[in-house]
């Protein structure tokens, strides 16, 4: 085992009781209560492997403490709102600056991310043509000479404007663009799982001679059999190889750092043909894992991984479900990486004809935990037949009256959930089960038009919050879904959460914001419990895990749009620093 995982099993109780056994005790601050940094290191107490200090730490603990200081040991806070160091102790200073707990994505593909061909340039920050073309000059500066820069889904026309201030303007780059940006490297970018896209004189001398079809201008259409799914079949089979994903996945993680997303519960990928009928969501689930395991085991994780296991068939017996459920364990690993549970698919379909009900019954038998996807709602063309997450729903209530007490005790979950509404709400959380929500539509949403319930895009987060918020309610969290339909970056999705627009500046989810304060908590303390580790995850307390985020502005005070451009000045997982503007005052 890896320097960067071995000995990892420590939980946040052992740490205090070890702690308290070395020092006499730890102790805990009252709330808000901190005391100067540079004060003398009490007799007995533990000295500090890291000190952060004169800044706005928001904990998200249960007294929503706001601190100047804490201490980390082991990977592990040692202290928060007391910080005493010793003769080895980093100093870091803040500077002012608010930190945030590491943000736990609980439904994205990083995994997919990880193993895409090229050069991977996520493009979901870019708000106009000349951003596009910086991030991708500056990517080529980094990359040889004649490899391929690319942008595989995660993006969208809509936010890339052409005309400052002019969201009707947005557009995709056209060849002449990508030339002047990147004149010695090919390019291919794509949005959504199939496209369209758009390349450079380079990529397009390579890839008509693969069959594609590029226009004049450079664009490509999103047709199999001669547009983007094409170009990517070839690219994969042209580019790929393991050391090409190992350092794709390390690029993945990097990415992930420097927007503070700290831990990620990978939701897995479309069985891949090695067809043009494969899109951005498809790989090889039996291999793709690989590349990640690879880089923890040599050191180089950057971040927390958790694995769920995607299985879509149509087979009404479920043969490959039942050889996982049979032959794998779920939740083995360590604080850095581990399986899951089953999802975000269970079996292929939501309907009577398909075998999702039976699906879910082996789960809850076998005693795994399941997360399904839900992007339906009514319409009015048929408002008598189920929506995906009614359908769901009633099929999790089947397993649970098979094996009473199932999904509440294993957390059962169904993401995305744009159409639910509070009838729903309520009949999943009388059985326990709990809703992940994604503002996937930020990016290609549109009011709904056809909707007899639902007269939001979704979700409807003020709805599910203050569902949350009665005695008893069900659990929520926020994910991204990225990197196919939806940017991974969390900060989009806290400024869709709270204002309710797209990236066209458009109200689509009217009456369904939510506070910063609730947002920021939806993707830290209570995705802690997602994963089922609300001990060592998701807030900055005592003996959890040392994951926090220093940001660039203050989250809780600049501007809607300024939320846009929330980044990490320094991101620590398990107390290492795993990225660094070099903006803070580090001493030690």
């Amino acid at each position: 085992m890896s320097r960067s995982t071995k000995g990892r099993g420590f939980t946040r109780r052992q740490f205090i009781q070890t702690a308290a056994a070395a020092g006499g005790a730890v102790a805990l601050p009252s709330a808000r209560a901190v005391k100067p940094a540079d004060q003398a290191t009490p007799p007995g107490h533990t000295d500090a492997d890291v000190i952060l200090q004169n800044g706005k730490i928001h904990t998200m603990d249960a007294q929503n403490r706001i601190v100047s200081a804490l201490a980390i040991k082991d990977g592990r806070f040692l202290s928060v709102g007391e910080a005493h160091p010793g003769p080895r102790t980093k100093m870091i200073d803040l500077g002012g600056r608010t930190v945030v707990p590491g943000i736990i994505d609980n439904h994205n593909h990083i995994v997919l991310m990880g193993n895409r061909p090229g050069y991977h340039t996520p493009l979901e920050n870019a708000l106009s043509i000349k951003d596009v073309q910086d991030l991708y000059k500056a990517r080529a500066a980094g990359a040889p000479v004649g490899a391929w820069i690319t942008t595989i889904g995660g993006f969208h026309t809509n936010h890339i404007y052409a005309t400052p201030g002019d969201p009707l303007s947005g557009r995709m780059p056209t060849l002449a663009e990508l030339d002047a940006a990147v004149p010695n490297n090919p390019v291919f970018m794509m949005i959504s799982f199939t496209g369209p896209g758009a390349t450079n004189s380079l990529g397009k001398s390579i890839l008509q001679g693969q069959g594609v079809t590029v226009a004049d201008n450079g664009a490509i259409s999103g047709s199999a059999s001669t547009g983007c799914p094409r170009a990517l079949l070839y690219l994969r089979q042209a580019l790929l190889n393991p050391e090409a994903r190992r350092r794709s996945t390390v690029d993945a993680m990097q990415y992930a750092v420097s927007i503070g997303v700290t831990t990620h519960l990978d939701q897995g990928a479309f069985q891949a043909t090695n067809t043009t009928a494969d899109g951005a969501a498809h790989e090889d689930n039996y291999t793709m894992h690989i590349p990640f395991l690879q880089v923890y085991d040599q050191g180089e994780g950057l971040i927390r991984t958790r694995i769920n296991f995607l299985h879509m068939e149509s087979d009404q017996n479920t043969p490959e479900l039942v050889q996982r459920l049979k032959n794998a364990f779920p939740f083995i690993g360590n604080d850095w990486v581990k399986t899951g549970g089953i999802g975000e698919f269970i079996a292929q379909g939501t309907n009577t004809s398909s075998p999702f009900v039976e699906a879910a019954k082996k789960v809850a038998r076998a005693g795994w935990r399941a997360e399904v996807h839900s992007l339906g709602r009514r319409t009015t063309g048929n408002p008598t037949a189920p929506a995906d997450f009614e359908f769901e729903i009633m099929g999790f209530e089947a397993a649970n009256l098979e094996v009473p007490g199932i999904v509440r005790e294993k957390r059962w979950v169904v993401a995305h959930v744009p159409g639910i509404d509070q009838v729903w709400i309520d009949r999943l959380q009388a059985i326990g089960g709990n809703l992940s929500l994604t503002g996937w539509q930020y990016l290609a949403g549109s009011f709904p038009t056809t909707n007899l319930n639902t007269p939001y895009a979704g979700p409807p987060f003020r709805m599910i919050v203050d569902s949350s918020n009665r005695p008893g309610g069900i659990h929520a969290g926020l994910s991204s879904d990225g990197m196919q339909i939806a940017p991974m970056n969390p900060w989009l999705h806290m400024y869709y959460a709270t204002t309710g627009l797209n990236a066209r500046n458009v109200l689509i989810n009217p009456n369904q914001q939510i506070s910063r304060e609730e947002a920021l908590a939806l993707y830290t303390s209570k995705n802690g419990w997602f994963l089922r580790e609300e001990d060592d995850l998701g807030s900055i307390e005592e003996g959890k895990l040392a994951d926090l985020v220093v940001l660039n502005s203050d989250y809780f005070t600049v501007p809607n749009e300024g939320l846009k451009k929330i980044r990490s000045v320094m991101t620590v997982v398990g107390g290492k620093i795993v990225h660094d503007t070099k903006v803070l005052n580090v001493r030690g």
